[in-house]
């Protein structure tokens, strides 16, 4: 199932063992999710596991065969914009969408489902869920 990854569920996952978010890194590492992304979601994924409050809990080398592993699982894209319906959500979210949208995701994954609440009545099928709800919807 292709998905793309919100990088507050990418942290979070990273850094809680046993939570819904980790679960989901899990099914990523196993195949069963496979990530879509563009050159601007990798750039966030990378600046924000850069960030000095992760620096004791990743390794530089930790940080980057994970960001390794998910260009190389992943597919990446070139995604577009999507017109000013889109626009109208928060502006850091749009990336996601369009990468979404490009990449023919049938999910984004993200703790902030609000913040996505202006794509749901979209033509594009694309599901806005939690962690909880990926994983409940796919192994429950």
């Amino acid at each position: 199932m292709r998905i793309v990854l919100d990088t507050i569920v990418l942290v979070s996952g990273l850094l809680g063992l046993y939570s819904y978010p980790a679960r989901i890194i899990d099914m990523i590492s196993i195949g069963r999710l496979q990530c879509v992304y563009d050159d601007r979601i990798m750039a966030e994924y990378r600046e924000v596991l850069s960030r000095p409050k992760f620096q004791s809990i990743l390794s530089d080398k930790e940080r980057q065969d994970i960001l390794d592993y998910l260009a190389r699982a992943g597919i990446h894209v070139v995604a577009g914009p999507l017109g000013k319906d889109i626009s109208a959500g928060p502006d850091p979210d749009v990336p996601f969408v369009e990468v979404a949208v490009a990449g023919s995701a049938e999910l984004i994954i993200t703790g902030n489902v609000k913040h996505f609440s202006h794509i749901e009545d979209q033509q594009w099928g694309i599901k806005i869920v939690s962690p909880r709800d990926c994983y409940e919807l796919i192994c429950i």
